[in-house]
């Protein structure tokens, strides 16, 4: 991760905020917004990476060569429960992306299943709303506060119900976001019409 992390920063210039959330020791699973195309997940887990000094791991990576192998070596998980319970247990960071969209400021939903293991393994739950420029370099990742359950309800609904909280959040963080989009104001104003 450390000899890659020099690489993404000649196409990346992330700005990151909110570490004071994050556990020093703890296991947590990390939960960004993602615009389609923008590598989101592997941006945000090599900056947090850096900034927090500990690794952070991705979910998402592919099982087929020579991407899958590759992105493993950067820390990637597959997209399955137990793998991302595995490196909770283990107390390790780990991100998860919402489903991405097309649009910058909105939150996808996120995937229930795979919040589970952080329930099962007793960790914190934590909102990243990230900002990437589709024409420059400038990126912004901003870890939020964790995200406490409304109900103690137990069964498959609580995840669901969850997995609704943590987009809410999300979709709040983004909304408090401000300046440019895209980095060229004409763009930025048809894009809001």
């Amino acid at each position: 991760i450390g000899a890659v992390t020099p690489l993404a920063k000649l196409r990346w210039d992330v700005t990151v905020g909110g570490l004071e959330h994050l556990p020093h020791r703890k296991g947590a699973l990390l939960v960004c917004n993602s615009r389609r195309w923008s590598l989101t997940p592997i941006y945000a887990a090599l900056a947090l990476s850096e900034a927090c000094g500990r690794p952070v791991r991705f979910v998402g990576r592919p099982d087929m060569a020579p991407l899958g192998p590759l992105l493993r070596r950067l820390g990637g998980l597959l997209a399955q429960p137990a793998d991302v319970l595995g490196a909770l247990r283990h107390d390790e960071l780990v991100l998860l992306s919402a489903e991405p969209t097309a649009h910058p400021r909105h939150a996808g939903a996120v995937t229930h299943r795979l919040l589970g293991p952080a329930v099962e393994a007793g960790v914190s739950i934590y909102p990243v709303a990230t900002m990437s420029s589709a024409l420059g370099r400038s990126a912004r990742a901003e870890v939020g506060p964790h995200v406490r359950p409304r109900h103690s309800r137990r069964g498959p609904l609580a995840e669901v119900e969850l997995a609704e909280q943590v987009q809410h959040h999300l979709q709040r963080m983004l909304d408090g976001f401000g300046g440019v989009q895209t980095g060229v104001a004409p763009l930025d104003w048809l894009a809001e019409g």
